[in-house]
């Protein structure tokens, strides 16, 4: 099969996404993407210059689609603490089983070390608490910061399950947040 003349920015990024997931960072090469997305190697090269430049593009378009993600959530939430936990699970579905989800550790790792990609992090974190603080405005025994004390223990709970993944990701993260926003609405939520 002949290889493609051009193929868009967003499908080769896709592909090396998928290659890093795979097969780990360290695995993606101009010529493992080249041999995944059909482009050359020099094709991939002129746009994207270096490894590392690569890398970033692929997790750029990544952050890209989480904020998406977490704005679409955010907008279909409702303003409560039910609402908070909803959010944070739809968040959840996303990472698959238990393969996946050890993966995207690899990656995360990426965005660690890129200070451009720990800045989309920092400021999706910030984003999200946000929205979390929003859904805990009528509880008065909600203390100062809860979003991203409840940020917090999502990521907890997703590391917890990662240990032993029995149940469905989103089932244990559900059962998580909810006894951590019960600490602080039983009996306390006004409307």
């Amino acid at each position: 099969m002949p290889r493609p003349k051009t193929l868009p920015n967003e499908e080769v990024l896709d592909a090396a996404l998928n290659l890093m997931r795979k097969e780990g960072p360290d695995a993606l090469t101009f010529a493992a993407l080249s041999a995944a997305c059909g482009l050359s190697p020099s094709t991939l090269v002129q746009r994207f210059v270096t490894k590392s430049g690569l890398i970033q593009a692929a997790l750029l378009q990544a952050w890209d689609r989480l904020d998406r993600l977490t704005a679409e959530l955010v907008a279909a939430a409702p303003k409560t603490p039910a609402g908070a936990v909803a959010l944070l699970i739809g968040l959840s579905g996303d990472y698959g089983g238990i393969e996946s989800y050890a993966d995207d550790l690899l990656i995360l790792r990426e965005d660690l070390r890129d200070p451009l990609l720990r800045a989309r992090g920092a400021a999706w974190r910030d984003v999200l608490s946000a929205a979390l603080d929003e859904r805990f405005a009528r509880v008065p025994a909600a203390p100062t910061g809860i979003g991203l004390m409840m940020a917090a223990q999502w990521q907890g709970a997703l590391l917890w399950w990662s240990f032993d993944p029995r149940m469905p990701v989103t089932d244990f993260v559900k059962q998580s947040l909810e006894h951590f926003v019960a600490a602080f609405t039983v009996g306390r939520e006004t409307h």
